[in-house]
C-alpha cells in the first residue's frame, strides 16, 4: 500500500463518517459544521482524481459561500438542540429497509469482476502543459452547452418560485408617511389641554 492509498482511504473515511454526522447531528449547527467536513473530503478525493478545479471550486464555492449563508440561516433561526425525534420510530422501518436496499445495490455495484485494474485501466499520465480548466471549459460550453442552459434556467426559476412562495407582504409593521407628514395642519401637531391643577395635599 502506498502513500497514495494512505490518503485515499483517510479522505474517503472521513467523507463517511462526516457524513453520517450530518444526518445524526441533534443539532443543526453542528450538522453544517460536519457537512462542511465532507466537502473538504470530497474536494481531496476530486484532488486525487486530478481534478484540481472542480476541488477547488468545491471549497471555495460551497464552502465559502454557500455552507456561509447555511450557518448564518441556521443561527439566525436560533434552532435548540432537539432532544427528541418526534415520530421517529414511526418512519423507523421505512428509513431501515430504504437503507438495506442502498447497501444491497452499493454491494452489487462494487463486485470485483466490476471493478479492479484488469476491467478499469488507470488514466494515462497527463503531460506537463495540461490544463484542466480548458478541457472542462471545452466539454462544458460545446458538447454539454444545451444541459448546460437548460440547468442555469432550472435554477433561476427555483430561484423566483421560492421568492414568490416565501414572500410575504409585513402585517402590522409601522412605517413612515412623508406625504401625510407634510400635508398636516398647525392644529393637528399640537393639542392644548386646558386642565385644573393640582392642589397640594395638606
Amino acid at each position: 500500500m502506498t502513500a497514495l492509498h494512505i490518503i485515499f482511504y483517510a479522505f474517503a473515511a472521513t467523507a463517511v463518517i462526516s457524513a453520517l454526522a450530518v444526518v445524526s447531528a441533534r443539532n443543526a449547527v453542528h450538522g453544517v459544521l460536519f457537512l462542511v467536513l465532507t466537502f473538504f473530503a470530497s474536494a481531496g478525493l476530486w484532488m486525487l482524481l486530478s481534478a484540481e478545479f472542480l476541488s477547488l471550486i468545491l471549497v471555495l464555492v460551497y464552502v465559502g459561500a454557500v455552507m456561509t449563508l447555511f450557518l448564518f440561516v441556521v443561527m439566525m433561526l436560533s434552532m435548540k438542540v432537539v432532544s427528541r425525534q418526534e415520530g421517529f420510530v414511526r418512519y423507523l422501518p421505512f428509513a431501515a429497509g430504504i437503507v438495506v436496499l442502498m447497501v444491497g445495490l452499493i454491494v452489487l455495484a462494487v463486485k470485483p469482476a466490476y471493478f479492479g485494474l484488469a476491467h478499469v485501466l488507470p488514466p494515462m499520465p497527463e503531460p506537463a502543459d495540461y490544463n484542466n480548466v480548458a478541457d472542462l471549459g471545452a466539454v462544458l460550453y460545446t458538447t454539454y452547452a444545451f444541459p448546460f442552459e437548460i440547468a442555469a434556467v432550472l435554477l433561476l426559476t427555483a430561484i423566483v418560485a421560492a421568492i414568490a412562495l416565501t414572500h410575504r407582504r409585513p402585517e402590522g409593521r409601522k412605517s413612515q408617511k412623508v406625504s401625510a407628514q407634510q400635508a398636516v395642519q398647525r392644529d393637528q401637531r399640537v393639542r392644548l389641554i386646558k386642565m385644573p391643577s393640582e392642589k397640594k395635599q395638606p
